[in-house]
Order: structure tokens, then sequence, then C-alpha cells
């Protein structure tokens, strides 16, 4: 028998932890070969093509246009033509005839895929004499479990859900009595609280009904491994890093793990306000928030609240920058260059001449990452929301190639084509909205970048010069500073050579 294949979320990014399909471009019972386009799938920021890792036949597509899984979850089932309906079908219902969706572990797919198929236990019954021959061991966080069930032991062929194992080996359950009723018979916590009971022992409620949250642990939890910031975190929102999954490296609780659980216990109640606010007259349409729009809140929340930002302004005379872009474009027709190519450049020099502010604030091991080159993270507005491609190198760039670059970037940008790589990272960001008309304005860091400039949009100022007033154009910056890594007189420098090479433009030819 031909072998049976799948196609799954791939990992784009090292950010990327769910997908969206957008479309399917090839149908069921349709052959395929090595590399061929098989569907787009949205994430955060982009769409992407997956391509075709093997040759075959798509026998069943298990997402469909609009579904949402977690990276690594199957989306369809391949096999040649030998392979029967009946064991495509019975393959498919070995997945729980369903899809892990955005909101499952991240695990369930490769533990399925890796697990061995467990054998499947008979429920367990007990009679009142059992009750009563039962010693359960009753611990101060009101777990009782009766001792025909105890007796914990690691045995590879179990499946359990991380969670399910972790607190059978805390509170000595023995899982090969416990009947599984999960996807492919995986043992989950309910299942041994369920099972405790029925034995006549006592576990807490998976989840208070009451409140509609996950119970509370109340251990100590100060030999939890833990990044700094993860522990900080928990100690400021008074959650226990027991109830906290470990997914950073070497084992530890991250940041986002605590994040997790405190988005959790504190649900947005943005819905409910938004009814309450609107007269019953009047019918409110809601929009649910996409991919891109939710990590924009999430990115610049966090950004928000952890970055102390403070602001610095400068005014700049671009009358000579744009006297060499008038040029430029005249003299070198196939050349259009526009006075944010212009400005990229002279952005990029600064950084260069003033490097320490051209960093990343690793928050994670309190460290500051220094760059050698400007990669620099140019804000584009699109249909979702708004991303930023990279100009990576600029200090190394002539006008020319940051002006075909940025219109390359941007016009990929807007159809979702840009690959993650040109997206995510940079040193620096610029977001400019002076072609919108807006004078000045501060911006939001982009994290885990230290600063960001803003530019409004160039204009005729009287200005005063040698008590003469004069008219010049003129342009606003601002910076915005993580005070954690940039300090005033270190942005104020970066500001001076950047208003030296805007207004001696030769300075950033040579």
């Amino acid at each position: 028998m031909s072998e049976i294949k799948t196609f799954e979320i791939p990992k784009w990014g090292l950010s990327m932890e769910e997908g969206t399909i957008a479309q399917w471009l090839i149908k069921e019972g349709e052959q395929f070969s090595k590399g061929q386009e098989i569907c787009e799938i949205e994430t955060t920021k982009i769409v992407n093509v997956l391509e075709a890792p093997f040759a075959g036949t798509l026998r069943k597509i298990i997402a469909n246009d609009g579904d949402t899984l977690v990276v690594g979850g199957i989306i369809a089932i391949c096999a040649d033509s030998d392979v029967s309906d009946e064991d495509i079908a019975a393959y498919a219902q070995s997945l729980g005839g369903g899809i892990p969706t955005a909101t499952e572990s991240k695990e369930m797919k490769q533990e399925i895929k890796t697990a061995a198929q467990p054998e499947t236990k008979a429920a367990l019954t007990f009679s009142k004499s059992d009750h009563e021959k039962a010693s359960p061991l009753v611990s101060e966080d009101g777990y009782s479990v009766p001792i025909s069930l105890q007796g914990y032991k690691e045995t590879d062929g179990i499946f359990a859900t991380p969670h399910a194992f972790k607190l059978a080996e805390k509170h000595n359950v023995d899982l090969n009595k416990i009947e599984g009723t999960g996807r492919v018979n995986r043992i989950s916590v309910q299942d041994i609280q369920n099972a405790v009971k029925s034995a006549g022992g006592a576990w807490p409620d998976v989840r208070n009904q009451s409140s509609g949250k996950a119970a509370k642990s109340k251990a100590d939890d100060s030999q939890v491994l833990a990044t700094p910031v993860a522990r900080r975190l928990a100690k400021e929102w008074g959650i226990n890093l027991h109830d906290c999954r470990a997914s950073g490296s070497r084992g530890r609780v991250s940041k986002a793990d605590v994040e997790s659980v405190h988005h959790r216990d504190n649900p947005t109640v943005a819905e409910t306000a938004v009814q309450a606010s609107v007269p019953d007259a009047v019918q409110a349409t809601a929009i649910p928030m996409n991919g891109m729009r939710k990590a924009i809140a999430s990115r610049l929340q966090t950004a928000k609240r952890n970055a102390p930002h403070f602001r610095l302004t400068v005014e700049l005379n671009v009358d000579a920058i744009q006297a060499l872009r008038q040029q430029i474009n005249v003299t070198v027709p196939q050349v259009k260059l526009s006075i944010n190519d212009m400005l990229i450049k002279a952005a990029a020099a600064a950084l260069i001449k003033v490097p320490k502010v051209n960093v990343q604030f690793d928050e994670e091991n309190q460290q500051i990452l220094q760059f050698g080159q400007a990669d620099i993270s140019v804000a584009v507005a699109i249909d979702n929301g708004l991303i930023t491609p990279i100009i990576k190198a600029a200090n190394t760039k002539s006008l020319a190639q940051i002006s075909s670059d940025m219109r390359d970037l941007s016009t990929r940008a807007k159809t979702g084509k840009l690959a993650a790589n040109e997206f995510q990272g940079g040193s620096f960001s610029i977001s400019n909205l002076g072609m919108l008309g807006i004078k000045e304005f501060d911006a939001i860091i982009n994290p885990p970048q230290g600063a960001i400039l803003a530019l409004g949009a160039a204009e005729k100022r009287a200005v005063v010069k040698n008590d003469s007033v004069v008219v010049h154009e003129m342009v606003t910056a601002t910076l915005s500073c993580d005070h954690r890594v940039i300090d005033g007189a270190l942005g104020a420098q970066f500001l001076a050579a950047f208003k030296q090479f805007v207004e001696n433009p030769a300075l950033i030819l040579v």
C-alpha cells in the first residue's frame, strides 16, 4: 500500500504561531508535482504560497478556506490512488475528525504523529465497597487520589497532554489506569479528574464554574525555572508560575507564557463595552480583528507598556535635499527619487555616525544588540493594517538602489508577497505621514528596536534667519526612543547628525 502523507501549516519566521487558509489552488482528487503551488496561507503579516514538498494526489482537504491552525496543524491528506477511500477516511478519523485549532496545544500534531497507538482502556467502575477500601491521600490543595489509582511511572506508550503528565506525576496518578477520551485516546486532565472522582477521590475542578477561570495554583513557585522578565511580570500580575507553560529555552517559563495566562484570566470586554455604550435604537457592526490587526495590537501594546518612551523633535530645512532630488530626477531619467528615499539614506548615514542608536533591546536576556549596518524598517500602510519592510544595509546602498528597493517592497507588501525575513527584524524604523498632509506626529517604537523616526510633511514656512524672516521648505522630525537603551543626549546626537546629512545632502553621496 502506498504511504499516506499530509500537508501541514509550515513555520515561516520565528514569530509565526498560526496560519489561516486563504484559498486552495488545487482540488481534491487532483495530482500534483513536487514544488507545485498547493494553497495560500495567511499569517499575521503576509500571504505565503505553500509548495508541495513531494509529488502525489490530494485525497482529502481537512482545513477549508478561512480555517486558522497552529504551526504544524494538518490541513490535507495525500496518497496515491491505490489507497482506498476507506483508508483515507480512517486516517482522517484517527485525527479526531478535525484539525488542531489555534487555541489547542502546539505539540498536538507532533504527538499524534509520533506517539504509539495506545490500547483502548476499559472504563473504570467502582462499587461502594471499593470506595470504602480506598484510602486516598489528601493534599493541601484539594487533591485526593485513591490507592487504586496511585503509582505514577514514566512509560513511553502513554499518550497524554503535557499538563496531564505534569499533574499525574505531581499527584502520583498511574496513567495506565486512566481512559483517554481525546483524539487517538489521548488522556486529558479532565479524564484524570473523572477517573479520580469515580474512584471516590477528590480532584479540583479543571474550570471554576462560577467564574469561568482556571483554578489557580497556590504552590511555592520560587524554584520554577523562568526568565527574569517572566518572573517579574508574574509577580506584577499575581500569576503563579506553576500555572504557566514552560515553552522557553531550557524548559523555562517565558514572557509569552505568562502573558498567555494573563490574557486568559483577563479576557477583553471591548465588545460588551461597545454594546453597552450604543443606544438601543442604534445598531453597531461587529468587525472581527484579522491576524494582522491582532499582531499590531499585541506588539504595540507591549511596546507602549514595557518601553519607557521619550520624544525629541527637530526642524529640518529640506531646500537643499529637494533641489538635489529634482536635479537627479531630471538628469537621470530612469531614476525617480522621492524625498522619503533621500531621508532613508540620511537616516542610515546618521545611524552609522551614532551607532548606539542602531540597536535592539533583548528583553529576555537583558542586553543591548548593536548593529554594524543600518537595516531600516519603513512603515507601509496596507489594507489590513501596517507592515514594515526592511531596506537592508541602507548605509551601503545608492539612492537609486534604495528607491528601487522601496518600490519593490511596497508593491509586494500591499499584495501580501513579502518573505518573513523582509519585514521581521530591522535595527531602526521610519514612519512618514507627510504624503498624507500630517505636519508632525510621534510614533510608537517597533520592538525590539530602540527608536523610531516620525516624519511630517514638507511645507514652506516662515523662518527667522539672521534677524530676518525668510521662507524655507521645512520638515518636522520626531524621534521616539526607548529610555532603557537610549538616553536623551544620545538621541539628540542622532538628530543632530541626521539634520546635518539632510541639510548638506552632498554628504550622503560620498
